[in-house]
C-alpha cells in the first residue's frame, strides 16, 4: 500500500486554498506549513485531512476549512506573547497553528472525547504552550483570562457578551456570525473598555454547537 504525501499535501493546501485567499502573513503560513494537519483528523478520515472544506471530526462537529481557518487567524494579528483563547479547539489543530503565532494558547473544548484526543496529540508532538481545558463552549474561560485575542472554531449567531468581557483593553476577537452562506467574519476590537466589531469578509462554515440563541416571544 502507498503511503500518503501529507507533507506535499500540506504544500499543496498552503499554495492552493490559502494563499490564493488573500493570506499573506508569512508567520501564518509557515505556520500551516509545519502542523501536521493529518495528526489531528479521526485515522479513518487521514486521508481527506488537507481537503478545500470543512472535515467533521465527532458528530456535529469540524475541522474548518482551511481557507477561512486560515484568514480569521491572520484578521487577529497575533504578535508573538499574546495570550490566545481557542474556543472549541476540537481535536487540536488550530491551537496547535495558534501556539506557532503565540505566546501561550488555552485550547477551551467542551466534548470530553475530543478533550482529551486533542491532549494527547498536542503532548505527543510537543506543543508544550497550549493547556487543554473542559468546559462549555459559550461561557469561554474566564479562570485563565483575560485573553489578548480569542478565537471562535465555528460559526455563532453572535458572541456572548461574557465571551467578550474576558478580552484584554486593545484585545481582539474573531469570529464568523450567521448560518451558512449568510456568515460574516467579524472582527471585535476592545479599546477604552468599549469592544466594537467591524466587518471583514463573507464566510461559510459549520455552526459551532451551543451558541444558538432561542427566538424572543413577542406578543
Amino acid at each position: 500500500m502507498m503511503s500518503t504525501d501529507f507533507a506535499g499535501l500540506r504544500t499543496k493546501m498552503v499554495d492552493g486554498q490559502v494563499r490564493t485567499t488573500d493570506v499573506t502573513s508569512l508567520d501564518l503560513l509557515d505556520a500551516l506549513l509545519s502542523v501536521p494537519r493529518e495528526e489531528f483528523v479521526p485515522a479513518a478520515r487521514k486521508s481527506l485531512a488537507y481537503i478545500d472544506e470543512d472535515l467533521e471530526i465527532a458528530p456535529g462537529r469540524y475541522l474548518m476549512e482551511p481557507s477561512p481557518f486560515a484568514r480569521l487567524v491572520q484578521l487577529a494579528a497575533i504578535k508573538p506573547g499574546d495570550f490566545v483563547l481557542d474556543i472549541g479547539a476540537g481535536t487540536g489543530y488550530s491551537s496547535a497553528v495558534l501556539s506557532k503565532l503565540a505566546g501561550a494558547v488555552v485550547a477551551l473544548e467542551e466534548d470530553a472525547t475530543l478533550a482529551a484526543g486533542a491532549q494527547g496529540v498536542l503532548s505527543n508532538l510537543g506543543y508544550d504552550t497550549v493547556a487543554v481545558v473542559e468546559g462549555p463552549l459559550r461561557e469561554g474561560y474566564a479562570a485563565q483570562g483575560p485573553y489578548d485575542v480569542i478565537l471562535i472554531e465555528g460559526a455563532v449567531q453572535s458572541v456572548p457578551t461574557g465571551i467578550i468581557a474576558q478580552l484584554k483593553d486593545e484585545g481582539r476577537l474573531v469570529v464568523v456570525e450567521g448560518v451558512g452562506n449568510a456568515g460574516v467574519a467579524r472582527l471585535y476590537v476592545k479599546q477604552g473598555g468599549v469592544t466594537s466589531p467591524r466587518r471583514a469578509f463573507n464566510a461559510a462554515v459549520k455552526p459551532l454547537p451551543g451558541f444558538h440563541t432561542a427566538p424572543a416571544f413577542e406578543f
